[in-house]
């Protein structure tokens, strides 16, 4: 699993495997949501990020398993 965050873009990208991306669809307004050949969620694509999430600190993002 990668997380992307591209400032210049202003957009998140979480990819959760290496397959082959074989359709996208935006499922809310920019979000998009990348399938695979098996119709799996492969990557979820954030637009707008600091609209959406005006005090985002993209330097302190954390991970948390359960």
């Amino acid at each position: 699993m990668r997380l992307h965050v591209d400032k210049e873009a202003d957009a998140l990208y979480l990819r959760l495997d290496d397959s082959k991306i074989i359709e996208s669809e935006e499922v809310a307004p920019g979000v998009i949501l990348d399938y695979n050949d098996k119709n799996e969620v492969v990557g979820v694509e954030m637009l707008y990020l600091s609209k959406r999430t005006p005090n985002l600190k993209t330097t302190a993002l954390e991970f948390e398993s359960v």
